[in-house]
Protein backbone atom coordinates (compact mmCIF):
# COMPACT_ATOMS: atom_id res chain seq x y z
CA UNK A 1 0.00 0.00 0.00
CA UNK A 2 1.55 3.28 -1.07
CA UNK A 3 1.61 6.46 1.29
CA UNK A 4 -0.19 9.28 0.46
CA UNK A 5 1.09 12.23 -0.85
CA UNK A 6 1.95 14.96 1.58
CA UNK A 7 0.05 18.31 0.23
CA UNK A 8 2.21 20.67 -1.22
CA UNK A 9 3.49 23.64 1.24
CA UNK A 10 1.95 26.41 1.33
CA UNK A 11 4.07 29.46 1.04
CA UNK A 12 4.00 33.46 1.70
CA UNK A 13 6.98 34.95 0.00
CA UNK A 14 8.67 38.24 1.63
CA UNK A 15 11.06 40.76 -0.13
CA UNK A 16 10.99 44.62 -0.86
CA UNK A 17 12.46 43.57 -4.10
CA UNK A 18 10.25 42.17 -6.55
CA UNK A 19 12.89 40.36 -8.66
CA UNK A 20 14.11 38.50 -5.63
CA UNK A 21 10.37 37.48 -5.09
CA UNK A 22 10.42 35.92 -8.78
CA UNK A 23 13.68 34.40 -8.34
CA UNK A 24 12.46 32.60 -5.55
CA UNK A 25 9.42 31.70 -7.02
CA UNK A 26 11.05 29.91 -9.55
CA UNK A 27 13.06 28.15 -7.83
CA UNK A 28 10.09 26.46 -5.95
CA UNK A 29 9.00 26.06 -9.13
CA UNK A 30 12.26 23.72 -10.17
CA UNK A 31 11.45 22.00 -6.69
CA UNK A 32 8.10 20.92 -7.85
CA UNK A 33 8.78 17.22 -8.46
CA UNK A 34 11.04 16.62 -5.17
CA UNK A 35 8.91 19.38 -2.88
CA UNK A 36 5.68 20.23 -3.71
CA UNK A 37 4.82 23.97 -3.00
CA UNK A 38 1.91 26.67 -3.30
CA UNK A 39 3.08 30.11 -3.49
CA UNK A 40 -0.29 31.13 -1.53
CA UNK A 41 0.83 35.22 -1.05
CA UNK A 42 3.14 37.91 -1.73
CA UNK A 43 4.16 40.98 0.44
CA UNK A 44 7.03 44.27 -0.13
CA UNK A 45 7.14 44.84 3.41
CA UNK A 46 7.26 43.42 7.09
CA UNK A 47 3.46 45.13 7.61
CA UNK A 48 1.92 43.93 4.94
CA UNK A 49 3.04 40.58 5.44
CA UNK A 50 1.60 40.32 9.25
CA UNK A 51 -1.59 41.30 7.70
CA UNK A 52 -1.70 38.88 4.63
CA UNK A 53 0.21 36.28 6.53
CA UNK A 54 -2.80 36.40 9.17
CA UNK A 55 -5.42 36.11 5.99
CA UNK A 56 -3.99 32.78 4.49
CA UNK A 57 -1.98 30.90 6.99
CA UNK A 58 0.63 29.60 5.08
CA UNK A 59 2.71 26.51 6.50
CA UNK A 60 5.79 28.65 5.36
CA UNK A 61 7.17 32.48 5.34
CA UNK A 62 10.26 32.89 3.39
CA UNK A 63 11.51 35.63 4.37
CA UNK A 64 14.33 39.02 3.48
CA UNK A 65 16.31 39.84 6.47
CA UNK A 66 16.50 43.73 5.20
CA UNK A 67 13.70 45.22 4.59
CA UNK A 68 11.88 49.01 4.93
CA UNK A 69 9.32 49.64 7.47
CA UNK A 70 9.94 46.29 9.31
CA UNK A 71 12.83 43.56 8.98
CA UNK A 72 12.41 40.13 8.83
CA UNK A 73 13.39 39.36 12.46
CA UNK A 74 10.42 41.83 13.75
CA UNK A 75 8.57 39.89 11.27
CA UNK A 76 9.12 36.73 12.52
CA UNK A 77 8.50 37.82 16.00
CA UNK A 78 5.00 39.15 15.91
CA UNK A 79 4.19 35.91 13.66
CA UNK A 80 5.73 33.80 16.45
CA UNK A 81 2.91 34.86 19.09
CA UNK A 82 0.10 34.20 16.01
CA UNK A 83 -2.34 30.78 17.41
CA UNK A 84 -0.89 29.27 14.25
CA UNK A 85 2.74 30.59 13.64
CA UNK A 86 3.70 29.41 10.23
CA UNK A 87 7.52 28.37 10.10
CA UNK A 88 9.92 31.10 8.97
CA UNK A 89 12.87 30.76 6.95
CA UNK A 90 15.33 33.91 6.11
CA UNK A 91 17.33 34.88 3.30
CA UNK A 92 19.97 36.96 3.94
CA UNK A 93 22.87 38.53 2.74
CA UNK A 94 24.18 39.07 5.69
CA UNK A 95 28.05 38.89 6.88
CA UNK A 96 29.78 35.88 9.23
CA UNK A 97 28.97 37.20 12.07
CA UNK A 98 25.56 37.78 11.83
CA UNK A 99 24.84 34.56 10.01
CA UNK A 100 26.46 33.04 13.47
CA UNK A 101 23.98 34.13 15.41
CA UNK A 102 21.60 32.09 13.11
CA UNK A 103 23.73 29.32 13.70
CA UNK A 104 23.77 29.24 17.43
CA UNK A 105 19.92 29.58 17.71
CA UNK A 106 18.95 26.76 15.26
CA UNK A 107 17.04 29.21 13.01
CA UNK A 108 17.44 28.49 9.32
CA UNK A 109 17.95 31.03 6.88
CA UNK A 110 19.47 31.06 3.27
CA UNK A 111 22.69 33.06 2.01
CA UNK A 112 21.64 34.93 -1.29
CA UNK A 113 22.13 34.22 -4.12
CA UNK A 114 19.61 31.57 -2.90
CA UNK A 115 20.97 27.67 -4.04
CA UNK A 116 18.15 25.07 -4.95
CA UNK A 117 19.13 22.06 -2.91
CA UNK A 118 19.68 24.51 0.43
CA UNK A 119 16.06 25.79 -0.37
CA UNK A 120 14.89 22.35 -0.52
CA UNK A 121 16.93 21.57 2.67
CA UNK A 122 15.69 24.52 4.54
CA UNK A 123 11.91 23.42 3.48
CA UNK A 124 11.94 20.07 4.51
CA UNK A 125 13.50 21.28 7.52
CA UNK A 126 10.69 23.57 8.12
CA UNK A 127 7.72 20.82 7.49
CA UNK A 128 9.41 18.73 10.77
CA UNK A 129 10.64 21.66 12.66
CA UNK A 130 7.20 23.78 12.61
CA UNK A 131 7.30 27.69 13.78
CA UNK A 132 10.58 29.63 15.91
CA UNK A 133 9.56 31.19 19.27
CA UNK A 134 10.06 34.62 20.38
CA UNK A 135 12.60 33.84 23.02
CA UNK A 136 15.26 32.63 19.95
CA UNK A 137 14.47 35.62 17.55
CA UNK A 138 15.11 37.95 20.34
CA UNK A 139 18.46 35.75 20.65
CA UNK A 140 19.69 36.41 17.40
CA UNK A 141 18.67 39.70 17.20
CA UNK A 142 20.43 40.89 19.89
CA UNK A 143 23.65 38.24 18.66
CA UNK A 144 23.45 39.73 15.39
CA UNK A 145 23.85 43.41 16.72
CA UNK A 146 20.50 44.42 15.11
CA UNK A 147 18.46 47.10 16.77
CA UNK A 148 15.47 47.36 18.57
CA UNK A 149 11.76 46.48 17.11
CA UNK A 150 9.92 49.50 15.60
CA UNK A 151 6.48 48.01 16.67
CA UNK A 152 4.94 45.73 19.89
CA UNK A 153 2.32 43.57 19.09
CA UNK A 154 -1.01 43.43 20.48
CA UNK A 155 -3.52 40.73 20.66
CA UNK A 156 -6.96 41.90 20.12
CA UNK A 157 -9.89 40.45 19.21
CA UNK A 158 -8.28 37.76 17.76
CA UNK A 159 -5.83 39.53 15.67
CA UNK A 160 -2.24 40.87 15.86
CA UNK A 161 -2.16 44.79 15.98
CA UNK A 162 0.96 46.36 15.32
CA UNK A 163 1.65 49.68 17.96
CA UNK A 164 4.84 52.00 16.69
CA UNK A 165 7.36 52.02 19.71
CA UNK A 166 7.91 55.69 18.37
CA UNK A 167 3.88 56.16 20.00
CA UNK A 168 4.12 55.08 23.08
CA UNK A 169 4.33 57.51 25.94
CA UNK A 170 4.65 55.08 28.72
CA UNK A 171 4.95 51.34 29.73
CA UNK A 172 3.36 50.12 33.00
CA UNK A 173 3.36 46.86 34.28
CA UNK A 174 0.34 45.46 35.86
CA UNK A 175 0.31 41.86 37.22
CA UNK A 176 0.88 39.45 34.11
CA UNK A 177 0.34 42.50 31.14
CA UNK A 178 2.40 45.46 30.30
CA UNK A 179 -0.11 48.41 29.22
CA UNK A 180 1.39 50.56 25.96
CA UNK A 181 -0.06 54.12 26.56
CA UNK A 182 -0.69 55.95 23.35
CA UNK A 183 -2.25 59.47 22.93
CA UNK A 184 -5.02 57.99 21.47
CA UNK A 185 -6.03 54.78 23.74
CA UNK A 186 -3.95 52.05 25.49
CA UNK A 187 -2.64 48.56 24.13
CA UNK A 188 -2.12 45.27 26.75
CA UNK A 189 1.22 43.49 25.51
CA UNK A 190 2.54 40.28 26.92
CA UNK A 191 6.13 41.15 28.15
CA UNK A 192 7.94 41.90 30.84
CA UNK A 193 8.75 45.17 31.86
CA UNK A 194 12.39 44.66 32.81
CA UNK A 195 13.13 42.88 28.92
CA UNK A 196 11.33 46.12 27.53
CA UNK A 197 14.04 48.09 29.57
CA UNK A 198 16.71 45.93 28.11
CA UNK A 199 15.72 46.68 24.76
CA UNK A 200 14.89 49.93 24.58
CA UNK A 201 16.59 51.60 26.67
CA UNK A 202 17.68 54.48 24.17
CA UNK A 203 14.03 55.60 24.03
CA UNK A 204 12.68 54.48 27.47
CA UNK A 205 13.75 55.72 31.07
CA UNK A 206 12.61 53.83 34.30
CA UNK A 207 10.20 56.36 36.46
CA UNK A 208 10.00 53.36 39.33
CA UNK A 209 9.25 49.59 39.57
CA UNK A 210 6.08 49.03 37.64
CA UNK A 211 6.89 52.15 35.26
CA UNK A 212 9.02 53.16 32.00
CA UNK A 213 7.98 56.71 30.30
CA UNK A 214 9.53 57.48 27.00
CA UNK A 215 12.47 60.06 27.29
CA UNK A 216 10.85 62.71 24.42
CA UNK A 217 7.26 61.99 26.39
CA UNK A 218 8.97 64.07 29.23
CA UNK A 219 7.40 67.75 29.75
CA UNK A 220 8.22 68.28 33.03
CA UNK A 221 8.17 67.62 37.04
CA UNK A 222 6.19 68.97 39.80
CA UNK A 223 5.90 67.77 43.16
CA UNK A 224 2.70 66.25 44.21
CA UNK A 225 1.05 63.34 46.61
CA UNK A 226 1.75 59.94 45.29
CA UNK A 227 0.73 56.76 45.77
CA UNK A 228 1.86 53.05 45.38
CA UNK A 229 4.46 51.48 47.49
CA UNK A 230 6.12 54.84 48.46
CA UNK A 231 2.74 57.20 48.85
CA UNK A 232 3.63 60.93 50.60
CA UNK A 233 5.25 63.59 48.71
CA UNK A 234 7.72 62.61 45.93
CA UNK A 235 8.13 63.99 42.40
CA UNK A 236 5.13 63.62 39.51
CA UNK A 237 6.46 63.25 36.08
CA UNK A 238 4.34 65.15 34.11
CA UNK A 239 3.80 63.81 30.10
CA UNK A 240 3.04 65.83 26.81
CA UNK A 241 0.05 65.18 25.54
CA UNK A 242 -1.99 63.00 27.79
CA UNK A 243 -2.73 64.24 31.25
CA UNK A 244 -1.75 61.23 33.94
CA UNK A 245 0.94 62.05 36.49
CA UNK A 246 3.36 59.45 36.93
CA UNK A 247 5.31 59.31 40.11
CA UNK A 248 9.11 59.03 40.31
CA UNK A 249 10.06 56.41 43.16
CA UNK A 250 13.17 58.22 45.61
CA UNK A 251 15.73 55.79 44.22
CA UNK A 252 15.29 56.86 40.31
CA UNK A 253 15.14 60.83 40.85
CA UNK A 254 18.86 61.36 40.84
CA UNK A 255 18.76 59.87 37.41
CA UNK A 256 15.24 61.02 36.32
CA UNK A 257 15.54 64.72 37.05
CA UNK A 258 18.28 65.29 34.38
CA UNK A 259 15.17 65.51 32.05
CA UNK A 260 13.43 68.15 33.68
CA UNK A 261 12.77 70.89 31.55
Amino acid sequence: MTEPTPAPLSIVLVDDEAPARRRMGTLLEDLALELPTRVVGEAGDGEAALELIQQVQPDVVLVDIRMPKMDGLELARHLAGLPRPPAVIFATAYDSHAVQAFDLNAVDYLLKPVRLARLQAALEKARLVGPLTAERLAKVRQESGQGARRHFSCHERGRILLVPVQDVLYLKADLKYVTARTREREYLLDEALTHLEQEFAERFIRLHRSVLVAKDALAGFERGQGDGEEGGEQWLALLKEVPEKLPVSRRQWATVKQYAK
